[in-house]
């Protein structure tokens, strides 16, 4: 038996167009998969929702899914058709007549309605007994609720606040859904007095604001210059700050562009490195004139370490030196690390025969019997004479009745007054005692002339006599007519501006960074430089094997201003006059 299939469409005109198609087969599939026979495109309609099966002249129509369909307005899930006599089926918004041709295949015409077909007709008849007639429209009801929000959400906040007492503590209503988040713990008293803040309705924080309580803020970057730093912005970011501006923000530079609130109660975090990576990449190209290097990952663009070193020990006069070309100090003191570090030298061997009275190991001096960390264990106290040099160089220059006479030192007119009230004799004096021979002999590296046997004037060729037990450690120098020593100088802190914590690095021995056993000098700079510490330290995306370190790791944000030339004073500890 045939089917044929008149499927009836229209253009945007409203012209029909008819095409017909005859399939010989006695079953046909209905549905909106382009696989049936009769393709629905209807989200009403199911993937496979019916089956038409011809049998004995009687056409069989059976729904296949959940959803049924209409036979002439009434909803069924299967139905028996006389093609002869004709019916109408529905399927969601389609329309299928059932009928004999004139060749007697049966004619299946296939139409779209404006409505979907139902029991009692089509959805029209239906909204008599619907909601749709008593209620707004989808465009009122965008209406109605923009009001309700600009009401509740917008108007009652700002009555509120305008009717209420500043100085109580009692909270704006319906400001909660306007706040990003709770304050944080520095301003957490804060919390119920939105205007200490926000002075004027609807404008951004003002730098003034910040600054009326934070008077004593320091090292942060003049904003023009800050501003300046990071150069020409990209057109997004450009247009960004436009709109902002036009709505009265403050910026680039302003104090709320670092400082973010409504984080909720939390400290604030470290900076990310893109954080600083944003100014300092093109520093010095933005800013020709600033000192700083341009930086924006530590293992791949840094400049070298800068340290602030004593350059002239009487006016204890400091400058900066890269640590690029071997750098050199002048401390006021003469004293090589090699000598006491050499575990065969004659040091080791005394440090090992007054070990159990001074602690020292038996293999010599290690770096930690002369410097020693401070309570945080961040730096290192000042080398003290008394307690970590007088273990070998003794100030011993007298001994009556088995008691010693030591020097005071630090004070040099109360040496000379000492030196100079002694009485003489070559007898008695401590160094004149049997010696050991060799190095500690008369004339040897450990023996000292504590003092003349005679005084010309002011030429003391004793205790402060290069070669006297000052002398030992000390330059000796005249200064208005006065013998005396240079003055010495200790900084505790080289990188003024850079933060390093000895306690983090433990682990490392002292010989890991710092070359003490090859120093012959006292004025060479035993720091570490880049190439040193990146043995260990990179950026923040550090392989797992290197320690991931950021910009915040060793810097506080903007120490001293971005460009500027002053610089912090070194913090130093004065040795000749310990605490």
């Amino acid at each position: 038996m045939t089917f044929r299939i008149r499927q009836i469409e229209l253009t945007a005109t409203g012209r029909e167009i008819v095409r017909d198609r005859d399939l010989n087969t006695n079953t046909l599939s209905i549905g909106r998969s382009t696989q049936n026979d009769i393709h629905l495109p209807d989200l009403a309609v199911e993937p496979r929702h019916a089956t038409m099966v011809l049998q004995a002249g009687r056409l069989e129509v059976a729904a296949t899914g959940s959803l049924g369909f209409v036979r002439d307005g009434a909803d069924t899930r299967s139905a028996g058709i006389d093609p002869r006599g004709g019916a109408e089926l529905g399927f969601g918004t389609w329309r299928v007549t059932v009928s004999q041709d004139s060749d007697g295949a049966v004619l299946l015409i296939v139409r779209q309605a404006e409505t979907a077909a139902t029991r009692s007709g089509d959805l029209e008849e239906k909204r008599r007994f619907s909601l749709s007639g008593v209620v707004p429209g989808k465009r009122g009801m965008s209406w109605i609720l923009a009001a309700v929000i600009l009401l509740a959400f917008l108007a009652v906040p700002i009555v509120s606040h305008s009717m209420r007492d500043p100085a109580s503590k009692q909270g704006v209503i319906g400001d909660a859904s306007w706040s990003p988040g709770e304050l944080s713990l520095a301003h957490h008293s804060l919390t119920d007095r939105c205007e200490a803040c926000h002075v004027k309705a609807f404008v951004s924080v003002r730098d003034e604001t910040c600054l009326s309580c934070h008077k004593d803020a320091h090292d942060h970057a003049d904003p023009m210059r800050l501003a300046a730093a990071r150069g020409n912005l990209p057109l997004g970011q450009r247009f960004l700050w436009s709109v902002a501006h036009a709505f009265g923000k403050q910026g680039p530079g302003a104090c709320q562009d670092c400082h973010v609130e409504h984080q909720g109660p939390m400290r604030l975090d470290a900076p990310s490195q893109q954080f600083c990576a944003d100014c300092h990449t093109g520093l010095k190209g933005n800013l020709p004139d600033t000192v700083l290097g341009n930086a924006s990952d530590f293992g791949k663009l840094h400049p070298q370490f800068t340290a602030t070193v004593v350059t002239d020990p009487m006016t204890r006069k400091v400058s900066e030196v890269s640590l690029d070309h071997a750098p050199h100090e002048d401390g006021g003191l003469s004293f090589p690390h090699k000598l006491h570090l050499d575990p065969s030298g004659g040091v080791a061997r005394m440090a090992a025969n007054i070990g159990a009275e001074r602690g020292y190991g038996p293999s010599g001096l290690k770096c930690k019997d002369c410097h020693h960390p401070t309570e945080d264990g961040v730096r290192f106290k000042p080398v003290r004479m008394e307690r970590d040099c007088e273990g070998c160089h003794s100030l011993a220059y007298d001994k009556i009745g088995g008691i010693f006479r030591r020097l005071h030192h630090g004070d040099v007119n109360q040496l000379i007054a000492d030196l100079s009230a002694r009485d003489y004799h070559p007898s008695s004096p401590a160094d004149m005692n049997r010696r050991r021979p060799g190095q500690y002999a008369a004339g040897g590296l450990y023996s000292f002339n504590y003092s003349a046997p005679m005084w010309h004037g002011l030429q003391l060729r004793g205790a402060l006599s290069k070669d006297g037990i000052c002398g030992e450690c000390h330059r000796p120098t005249m200064t208005g007519g006065k013998l005396g020593v240079v003055p010495v100088t200790q900084p505790m802190r080289f990188f003024a501006h850079g933060w390093f914590d000895h306690a983090a690095h433990r682990q490392e021995k002292c010989e890991t960074c710092h070359a003490a056993r090859a120093s012959k000098s006292a004025s060479d700079v035993l720091l570490p430089g880049i190439k040193q510490c990146r043995t260990c330290h990179l950026g923040e995306s550090a392989p797992k094997d290197k320690v991931a370190s950021s910009c915040a790791m060793c810097h506080g944000y903007h120490t001293g201003a971005v460009g500027s030339r002053k610089r912090k004073p070194i913090e130093t500890k004065i040795a000749l006059r310990p605490d």
